[in-house]
Parts: structure tokens; sequence; C-alpha cells
């Protein structure tokens, strides 16, 4: 352990091993923190020790041929994506980085952090998330014990996948000391057609016209009139569609073309070349307009594609919100101006036919008042149980950040 630090700052995977064990043997309640770039997200907690894996990191393993990166931990993802980069590489999902929409400084987010909350970015729809690139974990359960599970390479085996389990969890289930991941060669170029002026409505038909085009668009997003003043330096002049193209530079050119003659009774498309459509697309992924400064309620909402601007409409009738859409329109940045409605937000989700809502950003005092996560039905909350009684089930690891903590029942 680091010394004359208030945290406990292990070095080793043994020495995580021997925190969590005091922890449990002293019923101490830990938190389990990277470089704290998500520490905002969920429920305040009252822990009596902060357990940093800060200065658990590095590679561990890395061969470009084989596609495959192993680091401790506490690696920050920037380190990790500067070596993917050398080599022409990256993670497909590109995970997001929340620092600046919850007030840190970016690049703060650890490869260990970012599969505890199971992060992903624009290409979602085409790559999935974290959770579906992550190869092998290992890690140290509430009881004081290492575990590894999966390996180097993709295989398909029988029984409970715990790398894929712990993603989404955020600390709650087990202390992540090493993941390995799967990687992939970089896009060669890309480009973003654009659509202008269109009204939300009619932004859903067009995305939802492109991903099922043969163009192969690896994003969609909708920006409206209200934040697209926020995106590249306030170039673009009027709400815009946006829809990336990735690839060989011929391949994205006569895409492009096919997907404007497509997209034609939409409007005429324009185009942002390489640089632009990075910057981009990392502003979309990373809720720019949103990360200004401020304590205002930021929801993360994931509906069907279709439904996301009608769960928008409807919200605006009877709140102050600001919003903007990803993931073809499926998932919705949302805003609120005062307060954080859950049960309102929620009843309105059901209506359009379900869905998750998740708030990212808010007062301390309010984290504390409402669900944060999504609720769980009631089986998927019993599994949930289940599982958190076999990994910590003594209750050290973050407790209570997903869920309020139940009182004691009375002797």
């Amino acid at each position: 352990m680091t010394s004359g630090d208030p945290h406990l700052r292990p070095t080793t995977e043994d020495q995580v091993r021997d925190a969590v064990a005091w922890a449990a043997v002293e019923k101490t309640p830990l938190e389990i923190v990277g470089h704290g770039s998500k520490r905002a997200i969920g429920r305040p907690m009252q822990t009596a020790e902060t357990l940093s894996l800060a200065d658990l990191n590095g590679l561990t393993l890395y061969e470009p041929d084989e596609l495959v990166l192993a680091a401790w931990a506490g690696t920050p993802l920037v380190e990790i994506e500067k070596v993917l980069a050398e080599n022409n590489q990256r993670f497909e999902f590109e995970p997001m980085d929340y620092g600046p929409l919850l007030g840190e400084e970016p690049g703060r987010g650890t490869i260990g952090g970012m599969l505890a909350a199971n992060l992903a970015g624009p290409r979602r729809l085409k790559a999935g998330a974290a959770r579906d690139h992550v190869l092998g974990i290992r890690c140290v359960t509430g009881r004081g014990e290492i575990v590894k599970s999966g390996g180097r390479v993709v295989k398909n085996v029988t029984g409970y996948d715990l790398s894929k389990g712990l993603a989404g969890s955020w600390g709650t289930l087990a202390v992540l000391t090493e993941v390995t991941m799967k990687v992939l060669p970089r896009a060669q170029t890309e480009a973003t057609s654009v659509l202008f002026g269109l009204t939300d409505s009619d932004a859903t038909a067009a995305m939802s016209l492109a991903m099922g085009s043969s163009g192969e668009v690896a994003s969609a997003a909708h920006l409206p009139e209200s934040v697209k003043g926020r995106f590249i330096d306030g170039q673009l002049p009027r709400a815009a569609t946006v829809l990336r193209l990735e690839g060989f530079g011929p391949s994205v050119d006569y895409r492009f073309e096919r997907l404007a003659q497509l997209l034609a009774p939409f409007g005429p498309t324009e185009r942002l070349d390489d640089a632009q459509s990075r910057q981009l697309w990392q502003e979309v992924r990373d809720v720019k307009p949103f990360a200004d400064g401020t304590m205002r309620p930021v929801w993360r909402v994931s509906v069907a594609p279709m439904e996301g601007h009608a769960l928008v409409a409807a919200l605006r009738l009877k709140a102050g919100i600001d919003a903007f859409y990803d993931w073809q329109g499926g998932l919705v940045w949302l805003r609120m101006e005062a307060g954080a409605d859950a049960v309102g937000l929620r009843q309105a989700i059901r209506a359009v036919g379900g869905g998750h809502a998740t708030l990212v950003r808010a007062a301390p005092e309010l984290r504390r008042s409402v669900d944060v996560f999504q609720p769980q039905p009631g089986p998927l909350a019993a599994l949930s149980a289940r599982l958190k009684a076999e990994f910590d089930p003594i209750g050290i690891l973050n407790p209570g950040r997903m869920a309020a903590l139940k009182a004691p029942e009375p002797a």
C-alpha cells in the first residue's frame, strides 16, 4: 500500500485482496474508485474507506496481431487508446468519457471503470458495448478472494460468464483488478452525411431508413435546434441529422453518394470529412452540449429507436427539458431545467413502450431521493440479490450505490 494516504491505494493484486479481506473481517464499507471520473454517478454512499486502484496500472498484455489487450484495472483509457492508435487499432465500441459531463477533467476514466459501467459510444447499435468485447477479467470478490474468468481468445463456454456479469455492476459485486479486451483495426477514414432542418419525427424516419440500408452506417444521431450550436464550434447552422460512414476512402465515397440518393426525399445532403467528423462524434459521445459546468439533472434514457422523439414531445408538455438523440433515436440524452422527476419520466417511458432511465448527473440531495438506476422487475431483482449475496455477502463493496439500502429488520 502507498503510505501517508488517507485512502487504501494498492499497487498489486495481492494488496487489493488483502485490503478487501481486511474490510470484510472488520465489516468496513468500501468505496471503489479508479481515478474518480464517474464517482458522482449513483446514489451517495456512506463508506468508511476508499479503495483506490489508481496505482494498479499498466498494460499486462498487448498482441496487435491477435487483436488482444490486457491491462490492470486502474490504467487510464487515454494511455491505452494512445497505444492502440499507434498500431491503427481501437476499441470498436468507443467508450464515452463521463468526466466533462460531471465537471471533471477529460481523460480520467480507467479500463476497470469502463467495464464496471459497461460504457459504449455512438457505434453501440453496430458494435455493442464493453460487455460485448471483454474476453476475460481478474477480480477480488467481497469475500477477499481472487477470481479469474475468461481468457485471451473468444470462445463459447457453458455456465455463467463472470466477465460479462460484472459489466454494468458499478463495483458492487467485485473489485476488478485486470481486464482483457478484444480490439479491432481502426477505420482508414470516415465521413458524416448531414441532413439539415428536420423535425425530430422526420429525423427518426430518416435515421431508420439509413440504418436499414446497404450503406453500412456506423452511427446515427439527431441534434435538434436547441443543441446544434454546441457541436463542432457552432458550425452547424440548423438542426442536424448526422450519419457516420467508415472504411476505405473509395467505399466511403460510394456509400455517401448512394445514401444521398436514398435520403433525397428528406432534403439535400452535406458532408463532414474526416477530422470534423471525428470531432463531431466525440462530442456526441461525451454529451458535450450538457457538459456545462452545472448540476442540472441529466438523464440517459434508452427506448425503442422509433419512440425517442415521442417521449421527448410528451415530456416537453410537462417540464422544461433539453434533449438530443443518439443510437438512431433510441438513446435520448435529456437535461431537465429544474428537479429530477424520476416518477414522471419513468411513467412517460412506460407510455411509449418501455425502456430504461439512469440519472447520470444531479446534486447529491437529488441522487439520494430518487432511484438513480432503473428499478429492476421482481425476478431480475431477485437474481441480482443472489449474485450480491454470492460475491459480496457482507455488503462492503460500494454499498447503496445502485439501490437504497434496506433498513435492518427489527429483532
